[in-house]
């Protein structure tokens, strides 16, 4: 089999995709829509998140 090409964001740059990605969420918090968590509530929601999947995998394997 071939390899697969690369496509879409996969196919830029890191630095294009960083750069896309930031105008994206610029343009998410101008409009309203944007999320507005401190760091301490992204942290803290990031920390839930990864004890949740870190569970779900171990009872997978049960």
């Amino acid at each position: 089999m071939g390899t697969k090409s690369r496509r879409g964001f996969a196919a830029m740059s890191p630095e294009t995709q960083r750069r896309i990605a930031s105008e994206g969420g610029k343009a998410s918090h101008a409009s309203g829509r944007g999320h507005r968590f401190s760091a301490d509530e992204a942290r803290d929601a990031g920390r839930k998140g990864g004890l949740v999947s870190r569970r779900g995998k171990k009872e997978v394997e049960k």
